[in-house]
């Protein structure tokens, strides 16, 4: 896979007004792609993404350092991906290549990409290429999320019909003026917590506080709900938890990348963790390969040269190529020397 720079953009310079000084200071910023731009969302947008679109998503802490997150949705074009990854790579430049970067898939996002957005995350369906954006105020607004999860719990907007009900999960009915929050019989604590959560987050966020909340459990549903909906038929049990793969296993091998003979190429430097430290060399990036959990990150050694760091996405999909995981339901995480996260160091025999 390459990425074609387009006409008129260098690597290395920020597209005149693409990003301010102000990111640079802590805080939390969202951008969706839009064409070959990053348009910043206003803070009441924030936490819902369209699935037909790509977002960068830049938390800084200031001294404690900065990560830089891609969102891709899952039915982002193939067009938007490439130009998500390209802005990345402008942020990252104009930050000074310190932080930490990731690539985040819908439905398969990090804990540390979720806990971003405590109120939640919700999806919804559309997007900027599709030009399928609905607009709110065209007729009485009518959606249906799923809540579902454990650990990392998300809002997903499903068909509006009871087929997309389990006794398993929470729901959330948006009818605009009234929001019914809708709990399973065999939901667990987390789900009916988030409901709540997500309920309030559209009412102060979309309706800016002016709609009421109803409270609902399954076998109870209100009139307004039984008007949408129809009689309730027979619902589907819980479904065996998804979200919690069990213990997926967890063995990693570690392979240099280097471009000495003028293209990259991979070496296996080691078959089995845990590696030991030495192994990582300053002149080089390194690719730890935890692909059997759905998991590639890229190390980039302080002495590696320009064109090892500023690749380090594009080595990260090759090798994904190479191996046959599903680009789809891969994260990648970027991590500059002495930038590195606990779940990599627990790779590494004694890392201090």
């Amino acid at each position: 896979i390459t990425y074609e720079v387009p006409q008129g953009m260098l690597p290395g310079h920020a597209i005149p007004g693409q990003f301010g000084p102000e990111v640079r200071e802590a805080g939390l910023w969202v951008w969706r792609v839009e064409k070959m731009k990053a348009v910043l969302l206003d803070p009441t947008e924030i936490g819902a993404f369209y699935n037909g679109d790509s977002y960068l998503v830049l938390k800084n802490r200031g001294e404690q350092g900065a990560d830089l997150h891609m969102w891709i949705g899952e039915k982002s074009s193939r067009d938007e991906q490439v130009a998500c990854a390209m802005l990345a790579t402008q942020l990252d430049k104009y930050l000074g290549g310190d932080p930490v970067q990731h690539r985040e898939v819908q439905g398969y996002e990090t804990p540390e990409f979720m806990q971003l957005f405590p109120r939640g995350v919700s999806y919804k369906e559309g997007g900027v290429e599709s030009g399928f954006r609905r607009t709110q105020g065209s007729g009485p607004v009518r959606r249906l999320y799923q809540i579902k999860g454990k650990r990392n719990i998300r809002a997903k907007e499903v068909e509006l019909s009871w087929n997309s009900f389990n006794k398993g999960d929470c729901f959330i009915l948006d009818l605009g003026d009234t929001i019914i929050s809708w709990i399973g019989s065999q939901a667990n604590i987390f789900e009916k917590q988030k409901v709540r959560e997500i309920a309030s987050l559209i009412r102060d966020t979309e309706r800016h506080g002016k709609a009421k909340i109803v409270n609902s459990d399954e076998g109870e549903e209100p009139e307004e709900m039984l008007k949408v909906l129809g009689k309730v038929p027979p619902l589907a049990e819980s479904t065996p938890e998804e979200d919690c793969k069990a213990d997926a296993s967890n063995s990693a091998s570690l392979y240099k990348v280097s471009d000495a003979t003028g293209s990259m190429t991979t070496t296996k430097v080691s078959e089995k963790s845990p590696f030991a430290k030495e192994l990582l060399v300053r002149d080089d990036c390194f690719i730890l390969d935890n692909g059997a959990n759905g998991k590639i990150f890229v190390w980039k050694g302080n002495g590696a040269n320009k064109e090892e760091k500023s690749s380090a996405l594009q080595i990260a999909d090759n090798f994904i190529q190479q191996m046959n995981y599903p680009r789809m339901k891969t994260q990648v995480e970027i991590l500059p020397q002495g930038k590195e996260t606990i779940i990599f160091k627990q790779f590494f025999q004694n890392w201090n």
